[in-house]
Formats: C-alpha cells, sequence, structure tokens
C-alpha cells in the first residue's frame, strides 16, 4: 500500500509537470504548436521552431524547473530543522537578504561570475536566516513569531533594497520588476551554471534525509540514536540556504513557493504513508515546486498574453498563491487562550497626574523641536530669523521659495505620524495583539493598491481621487483580513498572519499595476510606495487633518471603550459595551486614518508598531493618556525621519518611509528579543503525521 500510493504521488506530479511542460512549451509570441514542440522534442522539428524553442522557451522552463527545485527542497528542510510549518525562504528572511546583496554588488559597480553572485547572495542570505531564527527560535514553537521576525527583517532589509535603487537608478535598472521573481533568462548559460550546483546540494540533503527524520522528531530521541543535533541542524541550514540564494541568482527572490510546496506534501503525510521520511520528503517537495512555478507562469500568460507575461514577474502570482495558503494555514494553527501583553509596557499600573503631565509636555516639546529642526535643516539650512522674516513677508526670493515648499512637507509628516500612530493603537486594541499595525495587517498595502490602482489607470486623476481610492483600499483590506480572524473565534495571532499574507498580496497586485502600465517608472513608483513627504502643498494636508480631527473627538469618547476590549470580550459586556458595534466604529476610524495618511504621503511602516509602544513604556496602557502621547511621538518620528531623508544625503533623497522601516525594525526586532522565552502559536504538527487535530480551547466567545 505504501509503495503503491507513493507510486501514484509520484507518477501523477510526473504527469502534471510534463503536460504544463508541453503547454509552456506552445506559449510564446510566436506560434508553435503542440506538435511541432513534440516533433522538436523528438529530433524532427522544422529549424525555425527549434531556434524558437532553444532560444527563449526552454531557458525559461528550465528555469522554472531548477528554482522550483531550489525553493520546494529548501522550504521542507527548513521546516523539518526548525519543525515549523511557516518556515521557508520568505519568512526566514533569505531571499530579502540574498535580494539585497545583489543589488549591493551592482550599486558598487561589481562584474561577478554567475557562482560569485550565487555566493555573495548566499552570505547575505544566510545572514539574514540566522538573524530570525535566533529571534524566533526553534523547537516547534513560535509560528507567529517566526513569521513576524522574517517580516520585520525582511522589511528592513527590502527598505535598504529600495533605498539603493532609488539613489541608484542608473546601475540597478531593472531590478525593482527583478525582486518579485523573473524566470526570464539569456539563454542556456544561467542554468547551465546554476543547476550542477542545485543538484549536488540536493544530494547532499537527500544524504542527511535519515538524520532529518530523526531530529524532526525530537532532538532527545536523536542524540540517544548518535545525531549530532547541532550539527545535523546547522548544515541543513547552510544547504538549505545555499539552495535558496542559487534561485535568487537565477531568477530573483520568487516568493512563497518555498513555503507552499513542502508544506502542501506534509499536509498529505497522513493519506501517503512514508512521505514524511526525507528521502522522499525532499524530492517530492523538489517536484511539487516545479509543478507550482509552472502553472504559475502558465496562468501568467494564459490571463495577460505572452507579451505582457514577458513584463510582469512571475513571482507575482506564486506571491498571491501563496499568500491564499498562508492564510488556509493561518486558519489551521492553533489558538492561544491568553491574551499579550504589551512587551514595551514598562508601566504596569497607572500613572500620577503629575507624571502624565510632565510626559505630555516633554514629548510636546520634542515634537515641536523635531519640527523647527525640519522646517530649518535641508539641502538649504535656514535661519530663526529667515523663518521669521517670511512669516512677516518680508523674506527674498530663495527662502520664500524653501519655506513654500518645505513647510508643507514638515506640515505632512508630523500629520502623517499622528494618523499612523492612532492607527495603530486603535488596531492593537482591538485585535488585543501589540504586534499588530496598519502596515503589518494589510490595511497599509490595501491602501497602497488603490491608489496606485487610480494613478496607474485613470489618466490625471485628481489628489482628491487619490484619496478617496486610498480610503476604499484600506477599507477593503481591513474587511478582508478582520472577516477571515473572526471566523474561528477572531485570534490575534490569526489575524497577524492573515494580515501578513494580505499585505504581501497587496505588494505584489501593486508590482503588476507598476510593471504593465508604466514600467520606465521605477524610481518616481518607488519613492510613492516608500512614503515620501516630496513635492507635498497644503491641499495634500486635507484628508489627513479632517482624518485626524474626526479620531480625536472619536477616540477620546471611547478611550475607556478601547481599555475594556483590550482585556476580553466578557468583561465590556459585563458592563454594557456593545462589542461589535464598538470594534467597527473604531476600525471604522483606523481605516479612515490609515487610507487619509498613505493617500497624502504614500505608504510608511512601523510608526503604528513603534509609537503605542513608546507610549504605554511612558503612561501606561490607560488610552486616555497612551493616545495623545502615540500621536506626538508617531509626528515626531515621521518629522525627523523626513529631515533625516533630505538632510543627511542632499542633495539627494531618501524616502521617510525607507527612513522608519530602516528605524522601526531594529525596534519591532527588540521587542521580539524581549519576548523570546514566551509561548507562541505553533502549527497543528499532529495534522501532518496523521492524527487528529487539536485546537486550545478559548476563554472568551465571541
Amino acid at each position: 500500500m505504501r509503495s503503491g500510493r507513493l507510486g501514484l504521488v509520484a507518477a501523477g506530479l510526473a504527469v502534471l509537470i510534463a503536460g504544463l511542460a508541453v503547454v509552456h512549451l506552445m506559449q510564446g509570441t510566436a506560434q508553435v504548436g503542440a506538435g511541432e514542440v513534440l516533433r522538436w522534442a523528438t529530433g524532427q522539428g522544422s529549424d525555425e521552431a527549434g531556434a524558437i524553442v532553444l532560444a527563449s522557451r526552454l531557458p525559461r522552463l528550465l528555469a522554472a524547473v531548477v528554482v522550483g527545485v531550489a525553493l520546494g527542497a529548501a522550504g521542507a528542510v527548513m521546516q523539518s530543522v526548525s519543525r515549523n510549518v511557516m518556515a521557508s525562504p520568505d519568512t526566514l528572511a533569505v531571499n530579502a537578504g540574498a535580494h539585497l546583496a545583489l543589488v549591493v554588488a551592482a550599486t558598487a559597480g561589481f562584474t561577478l561570475p554567475l557562482l560569485g553572485a550565487a555566493g555573495l547572495a548566499f552570505a547575505g542570505g544566510l545572514a539574514a536566516a540566522a538573524l530570525v531564527l535566533a529571534l524566533s527560535g526553534l523547537g516547534g514553537t513560535g509560528a507567529v513569531r517566526l513569521v513576524l521576525a522574517g517580516t520585520a527583517i525582511a522589511l528592513a532589509l527590502q527598505s535598504l533594497t529600495s533605498a539603493l535603487i532609488i539613489l541608484f537608478s542608473e546601475e540597478t535598472r531593472g531590478l525593482f520588476a527583478w525582486g518579485e521573481g523573473s524566470l526570464g533568462q539569456n539563454g542556456l548559460g544561467g542554468i547551465r551554471t546554476i543547476a550542477p550546483v542545485v543538484a549536488v546540494v540536493l544530494a547532499g540533503l537527500l544524504l542527511l534525509g535519515r538524520k532529518l527524520d530523526l531530529v524532526f522528531i525530537g532532538d532527545d530521541h536523536a542524540r540517544m540514536l548518535g545525531v549530532n543535533v547541532r550539527r545535523v541542524r546547522a548544515g541543513s541550514i547552510v544547504l538549505a540556504v545555499l539552495l535558496a540564494a542559487c534561485a535568487v541568482t537565477l531568477a530573483g527572490p520568487i516568493g512563497f513557493v518555498g513555503l507552499a510546496a513542502p508544506a502542501i506534501v506534509r499536509l498529505a503525510t497522513p493519506v501517503v504513508p512514508g512521505l514524511h521520511r526525507h528521502a522522499v520528503l525532499l524530492p517530492v517537495s523538489a517536484a511539487t515546486g516545479v509543478l507550482m512555478l509552472l502553472a504559475a507562469d502558465v496562468g501568467l500568460r494564459a490571463a495577460i498574453g505572452s507579451q505582457g507575461a514577458l513584463e510582469v514577474p512571475t513571482g507575482v502570482i506564486t506571491t498571491i498563491l501563496g499568500a491564499i495558503f498562508l492564510i488556509t494555514l493561518a486558519r489551521r494553527i492553533r489558538v492561544s487562550d491568553t491574551v499579550g501583553e504589551p512587551p514595551a509596557a514598562g508601566v504596569r499600573g497607572g500613572v500620577t497626574g503629575r507624571r502624565f503631565g510632565t510626559v505630555l509636555t516633554t514629548v510636546a516639546v520634542v515634537t515641536v523641536a523635531a519640527a523647527a529642526g525640519a522646517t530649518l535643516l535641508g539641502d538649504s539650512v535656514l535661519l530663526l530669523g529667515d523663518v521669521v522674516n517670511w512669516l512677516s513677508g518680508q523674506a527674498g526670493p530663495i527662502v520664500s521659495t524653501v519655506m513654500d515648499t518645505r513647510l508643507p512637507r514638515v506640515a505632512a509628516g508630523l500629520l502623517a505620524g499622528a494618523a499612523l500612530a492612532l492607527a495603530g493603537a486603535i488596531i492593537q486594541a482591538v485585535a488585543r495583539n501589540p504586534l499588530a499595525e496598519p502596515g503589518i495587517i494589510g490595511v497599509a498595502g490595501g491602501a497602497g493598491v488603490g491608489a496606485v490602482t487610480m494613478i496607474t489607470l485613470v489618466s490625471g486623476a485628481s489628489f482628491w481621487a487619490l484619496a478617496g481610492a486610498a480610503g476604499l483600499g484600506a477599507a477593503l483590506a481591513a474587511t478582508l483580513v478582520f472577516a477571515l480572524a473572526a471566523r474561528g473565534g477572531f485570534a490575534s495571532d490569526r489575524l497577524v498572519l492573515i494580515g501578513v499574507a494580505v499585505s504581501a498580496a497587496a505588494q505584489s497586485l501593486i508590482v503588476v499595476m507598476i510593471t504593465l502600465t508604466d514600467p520606465w517608472n521605477e524610481t518616481k513608483a518607488l519613492t510613492w510606495l516608500a512614503g515620501s513627504t516630496y513635492g507635498r502643498s497644503f491641499e495634500h494636508l486635507v484628508p489627513m487633518a479632517l482624518a485626524v480631527a474626526l479620531a480625536v473627538p472619536l477616540l477620546y469618547g471611547m478611550r475607556h471603550t478601547m481599555d475594556l476590549l483590550s482585556v476580553d470580550d466578557h468583561t465590556p459586556r459585563i458592563l454594557g459595551v456593545h462589542v461589535p458595534k464598538a470594534r467597527l466604529a473604531l476600525l471604522a476610524g483606523a481605516v479612515v486614518l490609515t487610507g487619509a495618511a498613505v493617500a497624502g504621503v504614500g505608504v510608511i511602516g512601523f510608526v503604528g508598531l513603534v509609537a503605542p509602544h513608546a507610549a504605554r513604556a511612558l503612561v501606561g496602557r490607560r488610552h486616555g493618556r497612551m493616545l495623545p502621547v502615540a500621536a506626538l511621538l508617531g509626528a515626531s518620528l515621521v518629522c525627523l525621519a523626513d529631515a533625516l531623508g533630505r538632510t543627511v544625503i542632499a542633495p539627494a533623497q531618501l524616502p521617510a518611509g525607507l527612513v522608519t522601516a530602516i528605524v522601526g525594525a531594529p525596534y519591532f526586532v527588540w521587542l521580539l528579543y524581549r519576548t523570546r522565552t514566551r509561548g507562541n502559536t505553533a502549527p497543528r504538527r499532529p495534522g501532518w503525521r496523521g492524527h487528529a487535530p487539536h485546537r486550545r480551547v478559548r476563554t472568551e466567545h465571541v
């Protein structure tokens, strides 16, 4: 029975891959039918058909095979070593680290042979994976922690990559779309170089298969049987990262194949005996990766045509499919019956009125100082006397020009920071998850999709149309995330995982729209998506000012409700709070704030996470005191980030969103490090081995 079912799985994969390969060779800008492809394969085809197949289609097909094998096997090893179904080259930030290393080489003007580039990508990917694993831990716990740590590290590395692409647009031209993963190849040279490396590394992993079986069962059991767990684990991770680095070198960072392919295979282990053994699991996961890539590429060409598929990266489709699969996994995990306490909430109880007044005054002074410094500093340094003369109408043309362009930027940073901080505080209270924020749970990504849709599809769209589209996109993303998370108990861990998936899918949709409509304007698109105050006028401040003005009385009136909602569901019900209506009102406010901020300055990450945490550490968890402090901290953070972005490397500029990501990601990592010993949500490992699934009983009912 075992050999029969394994044989059926192998035969089914072989038939599907062969069929998709034939269809893949048939697709293209030139007409080559199935008969011609088969005749060419047997050496009887025409020279014209053979030239078309060999020049463009066969390299793309073989690239899908090599990359699929590398990512599928790498993901399987990473999941086994960490005993975590969420582990993959994406969630361990391997792809982001490898991509950054290659972009650094491009900006420095290094011309490396393909194996040299693979080695550089390997070094970057290995460093990122080591950091993520150190933060998330091993041993089958911390699925959410691993995803959050990987997301934070990947976002920081991607921010650095985007900064380099913006600053060195000539040296890095074409790397924007390639950064999503493209199977396009110039001949067979790259495949001839990378394929043997992948084959040798895969053979090495197969030799470690028996030891990996024992390590996956448990460290103690493996040690009793004479396995050096640390050595096997370290060697396996190094080989898996090398596979992922080879895939990035050949085709760019293709997303989620390394997560979905082995996870799908593991889900089939209860009905296919013997599939859990790594001697079988690794090649089947590799074949599943090939199948996923071929299906994504064939589907992309069928949907938008062969010419359009040359511009849209295949990794966009795999990311969207992988996001759907991640949502499915998130709905299968066990949920914790405890509510996470904000790690940064160093103030356990309340604070005295005098201390609150002192903290609020200090933060307000810091915000005013940040605004003043941002007004005076830049490519042209001003003095306070220049500002006084400008206010009195006596300034010269140079000072007037600088002030007319700089002051709206400063005000935009202040308003955007306050709006995002308030939105983050709302989402953390409603979700009861201290690690939730508009960027991580997909609301900012939805706003970005709405804004980019308006920019790319409506020629000459007004700013108000852009703001409305951003608000609508944020509302749709929030509705999707919270609706999916609400089913099954509205668990905060599930909310974060679903939000990460929606955010990744939103980013892929943005790449599709940009590459199909405006492929030659990558720098402008990257600048807006990274969050920039460049070119803002006072008209652009109106949506953010209105959103903040509407949110302040709403939050002031519901400050006690937010205190209750952040505890559990029972307490507010007992005290007469209608929980669904309160959640809906608060989430609507968060969506409006996020949409207005994205429409005004673009996508800025981590502000909604850092500002509320810092506010809790200063004044405690009571929202009546935390919210104003968080708003001021968020305003000063974005204002300072914008000032640094346009001052440090003047006359060149960095978007404020890149600076906040580079600054906020280490803070996020520090939060994870502080709580690294706490329990977290784990995937349902029993479901991998054929046992009945288990679920913890929640103490509250929604």
